[in-house]
Formats: structure tokens, sequence, C-alpha cells
């Protein structure tokens, strides 16, 4: 039990800051290597760009597994049920080898016609073949990573999780240096060069994970863990993991869908928003991690009944995270036209943003509401209510008043995020509702009932 304590007793902040980082440097991976890429070849960076887009839909497929995971053992952590949560930690890995490998395959084999459905042609398209096949392989080591950083994090080592996310940034940039910068007399080996430095800092990443997670947890990773998977755990986490996933999936296809509409507008707002969501992208990982360190420790205390203690950390954070989230926005649309002109001197990409970084002071601390509160019900097993609200906001409102704002209005970029924050405000009011209604704490004492019954 003294174990168990120590998992439970931890601070939102000891939790926080190392996932903080960690979201920060797994994003920038992808926009780290565009940019080199871009001095190499505009059509490189597009290529890449295009399936780089592909390949993380691909990788909301493990994120069923690691958000199950990370919910399911925080939650027998805070029942003091280790062996337990030793057992959903090997079945979390079982489940994402077989993912993993499934998926690989996959693009793979079927790259080529992914590619097609975004009309892409000439160099851009081969490049980003190159690219998709190369990292596709990989997308089995990142699978085994993500199931394997859930497992460390649900049990609080945070920091472990966040020095192996620096490495592999270290491996990745250091790869598209030589790949691209021919340094020492090395070959330029461009997309390709780039392609293996990802499947190389992927490969590292498991194997110093899986050593972690060893010394750590004592947790070692056996043959028959991955043939054979607790039929338990499976569902288990599949019952949590799916909705999670299907509101991601959601999310990333009605963003699709709103670039589309921007770029209706032109090129000069479909510029702006690019520059824009970079920009907001400080409040978004603040958030982020604050939601992700929150999930961790409210699964805990659901875990161990303590119901009160999750209503209340649900309700601090949220109160931090919109806090903080109106303060930065605020000094960014204060100080937009610098930032914004570092990113361009165009007058009309400068003039279409710069009012929608008044828009974002509005709208960042209805998402903060919205990420942290639902990441709670999340952790609670209240799964359904976020997936449910998450489809039918995102299409009915967000999309849809995009489109009514920002070209039947007239309204251009600015009706668009004045859309989404409403979508985001919506969410985030119903979902305190929910929380503060607590269902999901009859939903688990009805769970509780049928096990001792049992």
């Amino acid at each position: 039990m003294e174990e168990t304590n120590k998992y439970k007793e931890q601070t939102l902040f000891q939790i926080t800051w190392p996932l903080f980082i960690e979201i920060a440097l797994h994003m920038s991976m992808g926009i780290i290597a565009t940019f080199m890429l871009g001095h190499y070849s505009d059509d490189a960076a597009a290529g890449v760009g295009v399936a780089n887009q592909l390949l993380n839909i691909f990788i909301l497929v493990f994120n069923v597994t690691s958000i199950g995971a990370t919910i399911l053992i925080g939650q027998k952590i805070g029942a003091g049920k280790l062996a337990d949560a030793k057992q959903m930690a090997r079945s979390a890995f079982g489940m994402n080898f077989w993912f993993g490998l499934m998926m690989a395959l996959i693009v793979f084999l079927f790259g080529e016609h992914f590619l097609k459905l975004f009309d892409v042609q000439g160099k851009i398209y081969d490049y980003g073949l190159i690219f998709m096949q190369i990292c596709g392989l990989s997308l089995f080591f990142e699978s085994l990573a993500l199931a394997l950083s859930a497992v460390l994090r649900s049990y609080g080592y945070t920091k472990e999780s966040m020095v192996v996310t620096i490495l592999m940034n270290i491996i990745s940039i250091g790869g598209n240096i030589f790949a691209l910068s021919g340094l020492f007399g090395l070959p330029i080996t461009g997309v390709v060069g780039v392609s293996w430095a990802i499947v190389i800092a992927r490969v590292v990443a498991v194997v110093i994970l899986v050593f972690l997670v060893y010394k750590r947890l004592a947790i070692s990773i056996k043959f028959r863990d991955i043939v054979k998977i607790d039929h338990v755990d499976f569902f288990g986490l599949l019952r949590i993991g799916l909705p999670s996933a299907g509101e991601n999936l959601s999310y990333q296809f009605s963003q699709l869908i709103i670039t589309g509409i921007v770029a209706s507008l032109g090129a000069a707002a479909l510029t702006a928003r690019v520059y824009i969501v970079n920009i907001s992208m400080v409040c978004f990982l603040f958030t982020m991690a604050i939601g992700m360190g929150t999930q961790i420790l409210v699964s805990r205390y659901i875990g161990a009944k303590e119901y009160d203690k999750a209503l209340h950390r649900g309700l601090r954070t949220l109160k931090i995270a919109t806090a903080a989230s109106f303060i930065v926005s605020l000094v960014i649309a204060l100080v937009g036209s610098p930032i914004l002109g570092m990113f361009t001197d165009d007058p009309m990409i400068l003039a279409v943003g710069i009012p929608v970084l008044w828009a974002i002071v509005f709208i960042e601390p209805g998402r903060a509401m919205n990420i942290v509160l639902m990441n709670s019900l999340k952790s609670a097993g209240d799964v359904r209510f976020p997936m449910i609200t998450g489809i039918v906001f995102m299409w009915g409102v967000a999309v849809v008043f995009s489109y009514v704002f920002g070209v039947h209005l007239g309204l251009g970029l600015l009706g668009v995020w004045i859309a989404q924050g409403m979508d985001e405000w919506i969410r985030g009011i119903l979902a305190l509702r929910r929380w503060k209604s607590r269902p999901w704490e009859r939903e688990a004492c009805m769970k509780d009932v049928q096990v001792n019954k049992g």
C-alpha cells in the first residue's frame, strides 16, 4: 500500500511539467522536419507535409489503447490493485503490437492510393510516397512507444517519458542535418535520409522504453503477452479507448473540412490560419498537458473511490487552465502584430490575421474548459458523452457556422474562428454541467455493487 499511496499523492505540477515538454517536442518533430525540408526543396516539404497528415490519422488507431491504458491503469493503482495494473500494461503492449503491425503493412502496401486521395502529383507525390513507405514501417515502433509511454505516465513517471522524447528529437534532427546538408562530405539523401532518421529515432525510443518499464515498474514483456492478450483487458481498453479515438478522428476530419472552407476565402486567409494555429499552440500545449495530468490523478481517485477528491481536482484544474489560457492569449493579442510579423511581412496576411488573434482571447478559455473536463469525464469512465457531444458540435457548430460566418456573412477568417469558439464554449459548458452532476459517480458505484455481488 505504501507504493500505491506514493502514486496517489503526486501533485498536478509534478505530473504536468514533463508532459508539457513531451507534447511540445512531439509536435515540433514534424514542424522541424518540414522547415528543414523547405530549405532543401519546396516539393519535398509539401509531399512530406501531406504524407505526415495521413500518417497522423493512422496513429490515432494506437491512441485507442494508450488512452484506455492511461485511465484503467490509473484506476487500478488508485484501488491498490497493483498486480492487475501490471497485467493491464502487458495487455496494452500486446494490443498495440498487433495494431502497429497491421497499420504498418496497410500504409506500406496501399500508401500510394491514400496519397492520390489528396490529388498530389509530380515530385510532390514522389516525395510523399517515399516518406509514407519508409515511415509507414516505423508506425509499428510508434505504436509500441505510445503504449509504453502511456504505461509510464499512468504510474507517474512522466519525466522518463519526456527524456525519451527529447532523445527521439535529437536523433531525428541530427539525421535531418546529415541527410540534407552533406556534412563531412556525406551524400545528400533528402527525403530518404529524413525518413530513415525518424525510423531509427522510434526504434531507439522503444528499446529505451522497454528498459524503463522493466527498471522502474518491474514489468517484463514476454512473448505470451503478445500472443495471448487477456480478453477482459482487451474489451476494457476498447470500451474506454474507442470513443476517445472516435472523437479525435472526428476532430481531424472536421478540421480538414474547415481548412477547405478557409482555402475558399483566398491564399491570405489560408496562410494566416497556418501561422495563427502555430501561434495559439502555446495556449493549447499548456491546456493539453494539464488536462492529461488531471486525467491521471482523477483516474486514481476514481479507482480509490475518492469521488469528492476527483470532483474537486477537476474543478481546481479548470480554474487554473482557463485563467492561464486567458492571460496567455491576451498577451499574444496585445503583441499580435510583431508576433505575426515574425512569420510574414505580407500586409494582406497581417490584415486578416491580427483581428483573429483577438478572437483567440475569447476562444482559448472555452477550449481549456472543454479539454480539462472532457478528459476528467473519460477518467471517470464517462466516455460516450465526450464522443457524442464532440461529433454533434464539431460538425453542427464548428463546421456549419464556419461556412455561415466566414463565407455567407462575409466575416472571413474571423468568422471561422468565432464558429470554432462557439463549439469549444458549448461543449465546455455542457462538460461542466455533466461533471458537477456526477453521473460518473453513480455508474462507478453500480459497477462496485455488481463486482461485490459477483
